[in-house]
């Protein structure tokens, strides 16, 4: 074991490291020489992904059930595969419309429906609330292997504040605050925040490369000898199983779902989508983030199987083989990087997604609420900067605290996976909406609604609710027998469905509930008006670019009105640089000389979107400007006006390419001209020269033979 404030000093050393990476990316950013806009940086950051949960879940998982960790890095291997295909389209979405997180998302693809976002973020805070849990619990578990004597317990915590867990949970809180909540507009890159979170995937990679390597080439003679060992031990060697009891149900759900959850987990949307500064980025991040997820994962069944040949099966948590090994074999120094490492990977995700979920909380939760009283609604004056700030960090430091509160009372009952697990199926019920809505015209609101509620319902019922009663909070009768002796109600075999595991199960009921409603109501329904333009904006992305799109409003406004309203929320300075932007196109040398138009109103929604989302932009622009009802006419009229924009600003485009072609030839041509030009003045240079000479003797015999006349011909 080592020392308490050895172990405390170290964490604290490493949290004042990262403090000072994120403030130099914040500086190199100030300077103008981002830092983050690297493909490196970016594919680095992506590894956010792997969390406590890959760092020391994986080896627990690989220690009791062989090779089912792998799904959970497979699928986002085999993800990156349509990376350039579906992530690219969402980057092109959430550039264009300042979109700031997930719920913003799938929000303003369906009317940009304020109702719907909230639904989003429910089901966010209470899915996600467990997975940061999960990284509290990896690090108090941590931190009791390394400062408690080999085989003895860990002293009982007793009073919440003498809890070593709270503290540490405060202390990201406060880092988030300082680097994640630093401005309004949640769609501009936290530059100290990305820095930080790369630097981390480098740390934690070494850390857990180092333990890897210890135990494969030190402990034992290789990759060859551990496998040996493992096979002659036949407790271990049945951990591999044969092909005739694999089930490959559950592996392909498992894969599934890491699939879906690489795309759809908030941090992973926040990192990938929001933080992105070039989508090109995306073509290396393709390959390296997969060749990351091998890295990481490499030695993953060595140390689970030295593990058990070393201590054997049942003496000590798995999960905590990367530190144990270490210590046990006398190498202090290599068991404290492993656990600087498990801490890098946990607050690596808790920083990211506390960020993410505060932003959709603020968006979509406190500012529809906030808008509807007389002090801060539509007609209220004052800048909100300040206030909406202040919110976003509470709710930063809420977040911290149900999470741990979430460890302190159930998270002990269960393994790490299982825990990512049970978030892992929440956020999986997004998919229908949000792919639905990236390539299918006719999904409506209402399907979505309908999806996710069934989908999250039965999630919960056939999921969350079993974890929490397994934790002992919930009479267990239910799971046994099913509510009121109901059997065919029994929530881990619902309608009498047996013979899968418990989240294949649940997954197969929420997401086909959630798909069949989503679709079915879509098309008994159809989609309104508000919800077909922008369907057409989003499945459409690649056809159209900021220039040529259609606007779809029609309306009067006040420049002063709209002018107000922006400073209320994105502040003074930056409103008036919008403005006089507009001025400029417009053609104009005052913003008082601005007469309002679609596109303007349109950019200052853009710009509201970023600060407080696109729905409750929505709402405040409708407060300033008066709109017009569109009917279907409006509608193709305006597509009409955007087609022949965009056919002109086709046909512009090759014209123009057409005059750098003809200028390229000209330029050919004339250096073609000015060659030949050389070639005959070094042409005529050698026959004036090879003419010149005989005439030169000529006419100086002619000249002798006039001076002397013996010289002359008898």
């Amino acid at each position: 074991m080592l020392s308490v404030p050895l172990v405390v000093g170290a964490s604290f050393a490493y949290l004042l490291l990262l403090f000072g990476v994120a403030s130099y990316g914040n500086w190199r950013g100030a300077q103008g020489r981002s830092v983050i806009d690297n493909a490196w940086v970016y594919a680095l950051s992506m590894a956010v992904y792997c969390t406590a949960w890959t760092y020391f879940g994986s080896v627990g998982r690989a220690a009791s059930a062989g090779i089912w960790f792998l799904p959970i890095y497979l699928g986002p291997t085999l993800a990156m595969v349509l990376a350039w295909v579906v992530v690219r389209k969402m980057l092109r979405i959430a550039k264009s419309y300042r979109i700031t997180s997930i719920a913003d998302f799938i929000g303003s693809r369906y009317g940009k429906s304020p109702t719907l976002a909230g639904l989003v973020t429910l089901i966010t805070v209470v899915g996600i609330i467990p997975y940061i849990a999960l990284q509290l619990k990896a690090v108090s578990v941590g931190y009791a292997v390394m400062t408690t004597l080999p085989g003895s317990s860990p002293a009982p915590v007793g009073d919440w504040w003498n809890d070593n867990t709270l503290y540490f949970a405060l202390a990201l809180a406060a880092f988030t605050v300082v680097f994640g909540a630093r401005r309004l507009d949640v769609s501009e890159q936290h530059q100290g925040m990305v820095a930080a979170i790369a630097f981390e995937s480098i740390i934690k990679l070494l850390a857990f490369l180092a333990v890897g390597i210890f135990v494969t080439y030190s402990l034992f003679d290789g990759m060859g000898d551990i496998f040996d060992r493992a096979r002659a031990v036949p407790e271990i060697a049945s951990l591999f199983g044969n092909a005739g009891t694999f089930d490959y149900g559950q592996w392909f759900s498992l894969t599934l779902l890491a699939m879906l959850s690489v795309v759809l987990l908030p941090r992973q949307f926040q990192i990938m989508v929001v933080e992105n500064v070039d989508e090109r980025h995306l073509r290396r991040a393709a390959w390296v983030f997969p060749a990351y997820l091998l890295l990481i994962n490499i030695f993953v069944l060595p140390v689970a199987i030295g593990g058990l040949l070393l201590f054997g099966s049942g003496t000590m948590d798995p999960e905590a083989f990367v530190l144990s090994l270490p210590l046990a074999s006398g190498q202090h120094a290599l068991a404290l990087l492993a656990f600087i490492g498990g801490l890098s990977a946990a607050t690596g995700m808790v920083i990211v997604e506390s960020i993410a979920v505060s932003s959709m909380v603020c968006n979509d939760l406190v500012m529809p609420l906030l808008l509807r009283t007389r002090r801060f609604g539509a007609r209220a004056h004052g800048d909100l900067t300040r206030l909406l700030l202040g919110i976003r960090r509470s709710v930063i430091f809420g977040i911290m605290l149900l999470g741990y509160s979430y460890f302190h009372w159930a998270g002990e009952a269960y393994a790490l996976v299982s825990i990512g697990l049970i978030s892992f199926a929440a956020v999986a019920q997004f998919a229908p909406a949000l792919f639905g809505g990236m390539y299918w015209r006719g999904g409506t609101r209402d399907g979505a609604m309908a999806g996710l509620l069934l989908g999250f319902g039965l999630w919960s019922y056939t999921l969350m609710l079993p974890s929490i009663a397994k934790s002992g909070w919930l009479p267990t009768a239910f799971l046994e027998h099913g509510p009121w002796g109901i059997t065919w109600l029994k929530p881990e075999q619902l309608f009498g469905l047996s013979g899968m595991d418990n989240l294949t199960h649940s997954l197969f009921w929420s997401l086909s509930a959630n798909l069949a409603a989503y679709v079915v109501l879509s098309l008994w329904r159809g989609p309104t008006l508000a919800e077909t333009s922008q369907a057409l904006l989003f499945v459409e992305a690649f056809q159209r670019n900021r220039r040529t799109e259609p606007v779809f409003w029609r309306g009067r406004a006040r420049v002063q009105d709209l002018l107000a309203l922006a400073t209320r929320f994105i502040g003074s300075d930056r409103a008036r640089r919008l403005f006089e932007e507009q001025a400029l196109r417009l053609g104009v040398k005052k913003i008082d000389q601005i007469e309002p138009d679609a596109l303007l109103v349109r950019q200052v929604e853009i710009a509201l979107a970023g600060a407080i989302g696109s729905a409750s932009a929505r709402v405040m622009v409708a407060s300033a400007a008066e709109e017009d009802a569109l009917v279907l006419d409006d509608v193709l009229q305006i597509l009409d006006e955007a087609t022949q924009l965009r056919a002109h600003s086709i046909e512009l485009e090759e014209k123009s390419a057409s005059l750098e072609r003809a200028t390229a030839e000209l330029r050919a041509a004339n250096a073609q001209l000015q060659s030949l030009d050389r070639l005959k003045d070094d042409f005529m240079s050698s026959v004036t020269h090879e003419l010149r000479t005989p005439l030169t003797s000529i006419r100086t015999l002619a000249e002798l033979m006039a001076h002397e006349p013996d010289m002359a011909v008898p």
